[in-house]
């Protein structure tokens, strides 16, 4: 047991950064973390040698995806007695807090293929083979989604992404 302990607790803060990147809600997010850690403990035997980061982190996305998939067929409820204020005030002073949430924004207009791809790799510091592992995909499907989410992210950011809606068409004078 206290094996375990000395693997796995290293790890929970890099967890819940993945999963508040990945359903944008503190209390999901340490909600979806605790699942994690319970299925992890009641599954240790299961555990192959590999490694514990990445078996960790696929158990927390697939249980990510699954609140994904619950939320989609039952919609989000947000009772206004479980509301802070903080959560429906934004003081819009904080340039970097304003800064923070549109790069959030952005991110999660990815597909949630090229936004898990780009979490893992770029926030969470995982090999692109880890991200294979953690994501059930092979290598070079890593290479490129994350090759495809940098670039859109970076069009969605410098404004690129979406232009062509906005191009009026110039008649000619003739």
């Amino acid at each position: 047991m206290t094996d375990m302990l000395a693997e796995v607790e290293p790890l929970i803060p890099a967890l819940r950064r993945y999963a508040r990147a990945l359903v944008r809600n503190r209390a999901s997010a340490d909600d979806l973390v605790q699942d994690c850690l319970e299925r992890a403990v009641s599954r240790w035997y299961q555990r192959r040698d590999g490694n514990v980061r990445a078996w960790l982190f696929s158990i927390l996305h697939n249980l990510a995806v699954d609140h994904f998939r619950r939320s989609a067929a039952r919609g989000q409820h947000v009772g206004l007695d479980e509301t802070a204020d903080n959560d429906i005030v934004a003081n819009a002073a904080q340039e970097q807090g304003l800064m923070y949430r549109d790069v959030l924004n952005r991110l999660a207009r990815l597909p949630e293929d090229q936004r898990a791809v780009l979490l893992l790799v770029a926030v969470e510091d995982l090999s692109y083979t880890a991200a294979a592992k953690v994501l059930d995909i092979p290598v070079g499907t890593v290479m490129s989604r994350l090759s495809r989410a940098r670039e859109r992210l970076r069009q969605e950011i410098e404004g690129v992404a979406g232009t062509a809606d906005n191009v009026v068409p110039l008649r000619s004078g003739k």
